[in-house]
C-alpha cells in the first residue's frame, strides 16, 4: 500500500524518535486540510506511523483551532481502539484542549477511567489521563468531586510521575 507523501515522512527509523513529525506539523499548520491526513494516520498499520501521527496531530492541535469538524468523535473512537501507549497519551492531551459538551465530557470521562483502571497501562498514559480528567473537572462541576477523589488516590498510590503530577493537579482542583 502506498502512503500519502505526508505519512511517508513519518515512516521508518527508530521507535525512540519522533522522526520528521515536527516537519509534518509545519506542513499541517501551513495547510490545515492536511490535518485529516495525519489524523487518519493514527490508525495506520505501522506502529511508527501511528505514534508519529498522534504526535503530529497533538502538536498541530495546539496551533490550529477547530482542526477537524469530527475531532471529538474521531478522537474518542481512536482512543478506544488504540492499544499503542504513544497514541493514547497524545490523544489524552488532545482531549484536554477540545471544547466538549456535557455528553462528550461523560464519554471522555469513561474512556479515561478505562485507561486509569488498566494497571498494565504505561505511567505516561495514566499521568496524561490524570491531567485530562482534571481539565474535565474544571469544566464540569458534577465531575469535580469524583475526579478530585480519584486524583487523591492516584497521587497516594501511583508511580513517582503520577504522584508528582497529582500534587500539582490537586492544588488546581482544590482551588476551584
Amino acid at each position: 500500500m502506498t502512503l500519502p507523501p505526508l505519512l511517508e515522512k513519518l515512516s521508518g527509523g527508530d521507535r525512540r524518535s519522533i522522526g520528521r513529525s515536527n516537519e509534518v506539523v509545519a506542513h499541517v499548520i501551513a495547510d490545515t486540510k492536511l490535518f485529516d491526513v495525519i489524523f487518519d494516520g493514527i490508525m495506520n498499520e505501522d506502529p511508527l506511523i501511528r505514534m508519529r501521527c498522534a504526535d503530529a496531530v497533538e502538536k498541530s492541535q495546539r496551533f490550529i483551532q477547530n482542526c477537524s469538524k469530527n475531532t471529538k468523535r474521531r478522537s474518542s473512537r481512536f482512543f478506544r481502539k488504540s492499544n499503542n501507549p504513544e497514541v493514547r497519551w497524545h490523544i489524552a492531551q488532545m482531549f484536554s484542549r477540545l471544547k466538549l459538551n456535557r455528553r462528550d465530557r461523560r464519554r471522555v470521562y469513561g474512556i479515561l477511567q478505562k485507561f486509569l483502571s488498566d494497571r498494565n497501562q504505561s505511567s505516561i498514559v495514566r499521568t496524561f489521563s490524570m491531567q485530562a480528567l482534571t481539565d474535565l473537572a474544571a469544566a464540569d462541576v458534577e465531575l469535580r468531586l469524583p475526579i478530585t477523589h480519584q486524583i487523591e488516590e492516584l497521587t497516594a498510590t501511583g508511580t513517582p510521575a503520577m504522584k508528582s503530577r497529582g500534587k500539582r493537579l490537586l492544588k488546581v482542583l482544590k482551588s476551584k
